[in-house]
């Protein structure tokens, strides 16, 4: 019986997919959920696994463009197996076969069950309006694990935030999709087999012979030995981790794995350094040096962009390209704010157990501006305009694995140094990668300081859905005039990008100004006018 594999749905505006790399080939005898495949589509790369055992037979060539549930390969399962059929010179012969000797075979772990089994399907489960994908980041388990209920398997990293998928059920787990593989939301994952399984750990050869299938008593024979558990995974690169080595060049044998069992992930190719080719000796002094230089000359190297940066890249020229994007600036005298930090920051930091910094009063300032001008606090939706009662405030901060947007919400609510403790929360949850969807969606304005990495100016970009952001940007002393006098203040240039079509510019403008007043003269805060 030969499985037709066909191009599985994997998101709602991909309608064909490109044949990359075939990792088998025409006749070879592949095994369940084995990577046949890579197939790349405009917006990811992600691999195919076998659907059953058996002899494959590729339709597809590599760089062929298929439509969705097209065909790609077949399976004939079954094709592999076949009787062992031995002469026996004995009368016997005719009323039952004789026992063969087979070589050693590789045996793999399996679970043994006493009862009845279900198998359920691991899904990647909706987790954002906007994401439509994921990537597998790391296996906490194998294939072959017993995992117990509501246990974490794996870490998946989205465009957002990486977040933990718990077992749905205890029993046996089989991974479906290795590390690095991409998968639509609703794609299956894993399966776990429920029942009464019992785990049996099997070495990879059984030295001892294996009495072939229709052997009657199987007297005589020897039983198979069975080893103690070994980590099978070690050394071994998962298939994103093997595609990174084979560009750079570095055999598995020199990566030391941090993945489950000793397994090379994803991350330890990455970090992999790219061999440099010795010189070749030579009797003069200058040959080695000469080529020790053609190898440092115009050195290159290529890293997979992570699904968080491909995410990104793609939503900024999205926004670029939808909305009438227009910037509009302002200068803001910092010293009142800075005399008051200055003042009362030691007594802010002992009451409060955070310091005072100045993201507190943009935020507050920002949240006063937007009551007056709703139009920079709202949002399209088809034809009609959304207006937010509320500021949820979004805070651009630079994570390890690009830019995240935590949101503080309900920010008009909140005091100084409530939104400071916010502020220290989140940054700190963003710099270790514990940021849940739920603390970056849902904002209704942002703001972004490329000040603290020496930005004098800039044109930020709107994080959609919203229509407006704010950039900060250094404090720098400059001479300015102030009552006829000349005068050296600290000026900070503050830019509001806004979208044209719902804001106009004298709202822009005015609400660009009424932030300058309320940093310029921070009592207006305290006293709400």
């Amino acid at each position: 019986m030969a499985i037709d594999m066909k191009v599985p749905a994997v998101g709602e505006s991909i309608t064909e997919v490109t044949v990359a790399t075939w990792n088998k080939k025409e006749g070879d005898h592949v095994k369940l959920d084995e990577v046949l495949c890579e197939l790349e589509s405009d917006k990811a790369t992600f691999e195919l696994p076998a659907e059953a055992e058996g002899i494959l037979h590729i339709v597809a060539k590599e760089g062929d463009v298929l439509p969705i549930g097209a065909v790609i390969c077949s399976i004939e399962v079954g094709g592999v197996q076949a009787e062992v059929k031995v002469a026996d010179s004995s009368p016997a012969a005719s009323a039952a076969p004789a026992p063969v000797a087979v070589p050693p075979v590789a045996v793999s772990a399996a679970p043994v069950s006493t009862g009845a089994t279900q198998v359920i399907e691991v899904k990647v489960p909706a987790v954002g309006e906007s994401i439509t994908e994921v990537t597998v980041s790391v296996w906490n388990k194998k294939t072959g694990d017993v995992v117990k209920l509501d246990e974490v398997i794996c870490e998946l990293e989205s465009d957002k935030a990486t977040f933990e998928l718990p077992a749905e059920a205890a029993g046996v787990l089989e991974i479906v999709a290795e590390s690095g593989a991409v998968v639509a939301i609703g794609g299956v994952l894993a399966k776990i087999t429920v029942g009464a399984t019992v785990p049996v750990a099997v070495s990879d050869a059984v030295s001892a012979p294996v009495v072939a299938e229709g052997s009657g008593s199987g007297s005589g024979a020897a039983p198979a030995s069975v080893s103690g558990e070994s980590s099978y995974a070690a050394g071994h690169p998962s298939p994103a981790a093997a595609k990174i080595l084979d560009e750079k060049g570095v055999s598995a044998a020199e990566v030391a794995g941090t993945g489950v069992g000793g397994r090379i992930t994803k991350e330890d190719a990455l970090a992999a350094a790219k061999p440099v080719a010795a010189p070749a000796a030579s009797s003069t002094a200058s040959a080695p040096v000469a080529a020790a230089s053609a190898v440092v000359q115009g050195a290159t190297r290529r890293e997979k962009m992570s699904s968080l940066r491909k995410t990104v890249a793609r939503r900024l020229v999205a926004v670029k390209n939808e909305t009438a994007m227009l910037t509009t600036f302002n200068e803001v005298d910092m010293k009142p704010v800075m005399d008051l930090r200055a003042k009362y920051k030691d007594k802010f930091k002992e009451k409060h157990g955070v310091g005072l910094g100045f993201m507190s009063f943009f935020t507050k300032a920002v949240c006063v501006a937007l009551k007056e001008f709703p139009s920079v606090n709202a949002k399209i939706d088809g034809e009609e305009i959304v207006y937010h009662d509320y500021c949820d405030i979004s805070i651009a901060v630079s994570a390890p694995k690009g830019l995240v947007v935590p949101v503080i919400r309900s920010a008009e609510y909140l005091s100084l140094a409530g939104i400071e403790s916010e502020v220290v929360r989140l940054a700190g949850k963003a710099r270790e990668n514990k940021l849940s969807l739920e603390e970056m969606s849902g904002g209704t304005f942002t703001i972004t300081n490329g000040g603290v990495f020496g930005s004098m100016l800039s044109t930020p970009i709107i994080n959609a859905p919203q229509v407006a952001i704010l950039g900060m940007h250094n404090i720098v002393e400059r001479a300015v005039v102030v009552d006829g006098q000349v005068v050296v203040r600290p000026i900070m240039y503050l830019a509001l990008s806004y979208d044209h079509r719902i804001i106009d510019g004298r709202e822009s403008v005015s609400f660009l100004v009424r932030v300058k007043q309320l940093l310029e003269d921070p009592a207006r805060l305290l006293l709400d006018i």
